[in-house]
């Protein structure tokens, strides 16, 4: 972990490079993709641990892990080079044909870091892929079809996940496609409501909000959400849902595809409440780079799938990619090695207190998160829409998030120094004080 490794910039931000290469990708891309403002984005060229560098030569600090996959940092050099040799010798597989060893070993590491009750493991390429693959495999197991989902959940944007998917401007084109799924959107719980009352008022609300549907398949629910603006549920209100679904029937899907592999103080989220799940998705962070996903259940559950004579009733392509597997054990290794779990436990507890001083300022409504997983809440999108593009020009990439656009999230790679994360927190400070709220 280099502590030196901070922003440096060789002039303005775009840089010349950048404004060369925009108007050729503006014009090939579809233009739902990328946003494109005076200030906004720079070209990537390079990136190292928690460093990212443009086309132009400028130095960034990081702050977003490139949407949570860089946990172990950009490019880690073990997992680079393990992905190599992997490629040298088999780059790519028959998933479900032909099986490769690289496979059968990730799925004994998995075993290894997991609860004995999650056994048994479907492999996929993206997020929304091993959501999919938990909501089908929770309706073989329960012979129904409907999901209870949470207002503001967001896994993955597929159009069979958009039928979970609680942030409304991702479902509303798409409405006449999932018009006929009778799914039910319940309240999260959140905002610090760290006491055990407010956990019985959370698991009440939901009890009441379930009322006597006996359709419901599964609830899927992220133990912090992520895209909302990093809402934490009150302590206890995991373990009161478990206990719920267990009571009602329905299985209970975790979906960590953001908050997994260390990036809240422990290797995974639930761990915090030991309220184990009976579907678990995996992703990000799980091939520090390169792209793999899990869902992962126990053997009663995944065997409701049957026996392939075969012909895979889900597959893909590119399951169990043997560079994907070679990723994904090498970034196990480097969390482990490294004891990066405990590092953003141990720096998210300095990071909070740091956090806090933010509350002086009166554009900052709320601060709220766990481990190496934050976000500062502001009033409107428009104050985190400038947060962000300050943040860049002074060498700082943030993302904006929340149901209206109104947070900026903090999630720095695990491998982060405590410099390093303190100046970038500096420089969001110093963008933050000049901000005022506009009347209206």
């Amino acid at each position: 972990m280099n502590d030196d490794d901070f922003e440096d910039l060789r002039g303005p931000i775009p840089g010349a490079r950048t404004r060369e290469l925009t108007p050729g990708l503006r014009a090939r891309e579809s233009h739902n993709v990328t946003f494109f403002s005076d200030r906004f984005p720079v070209f990537w060229e390079s990136a190292a641990g928690a460093t990212v560098t443009d086309v132009d030569g400028n130095r960034y600090i990081d702050l977003t892990s490139a949407f949570g996959v860089a946990n172990v940092g950009h490019s880690n050099p073990y997992v680079a080079s393990t992905i190599a040799d992997q490629a040298s010798r088999l780059m790519h597989g028959m998933g479900d044909v032909h099986p490769t060893e690289v496979k059968a070993k990730l799925f004994e590491r998995l075993a290894q870091l997991l609860p004995p009750q999650l056994s048994k493991v479907f492999l996929a390429t993206t997020g929304s892929e091993a959501v999919e693959a938990a909501m089908k495999t929770a309706m073989l197991a329960t012979g129904k079809s409907a999901f209870g989902y949470y207002r503001g959940a967001y896994h993955g944007l597929s159009l069979g996940t958009l039928a979970v998917c609680g942030i409304e401007k991702f479902r509303t084109p798409f409405a006449g496609a999932i018009a006929g799924a009778k799914n039910l959107e319940l309240t999260y719980p959140g905002f610090f409501g760290d006491d055990a009352t407010s956990a019985k008022a959370a698991i009440a609300r939901t009890i009441d909000e379930l009322g006597s549907r006996a359709d419901l398949a599964a609830i899927i629910v992220e133990p912090i959400q992520g895209r909302a603006g990093t809402i934490v549920p009150p302590s206890g209100y995991l373990t009161a849902l478990r206990e719920l679904c267990t009571e009602r029937g329905m299985l209970l899907v975790f979906d960590e595809i953001y908050t997994g592999f260390g990036r809240t103080g422990t290797w995974f989220a639930f761990e915090r409440e030991k309220a184990v799940p009976d579907i678990l998705c995996l992703g990000k962070a799980m091939g520090g780079g390169f792209p793999i996903s899990a869902a992962i259940a126990s053997d009663a559950i995944m065997d409701a799938w049957p026996v392939s004579r075969g012909e895979a009733l889900h597959t893909s392509t590119y399951l169990g990619n043997p560079m994907g597997c070679a990723a994904a054990l090498s970034t196990i290794d480097e969390l482990d090695r490294l004891q990066l779990p405990a590092y953003a436990e141990r720096l998210g507890h300095e990071l909070a207190g740091r956090l806090d001083a933010l509350r002086s300022h009166a554009v900052v409504r709320e601060i709220r998160g766990r481990g190496l997983l934050w976000a500062i809440d502001f009033p409107d999108a428009a104050i985190a829409e400038r947060v962000v593009a300050g943040a860049l020009a002074r060498g700082v990439i943030a993302l904006q998030a929340g149901l209206e656009g109104n947070a900026v999230t903090i999630a720095p790679p695990l491998v982060i120094a405590e410099r390093q994360l303190y100046r970038a927190i500096d420089i969001l400070e110093s963008i933050i004080s000049r901000q005022t709220e506009r009347p209206g």
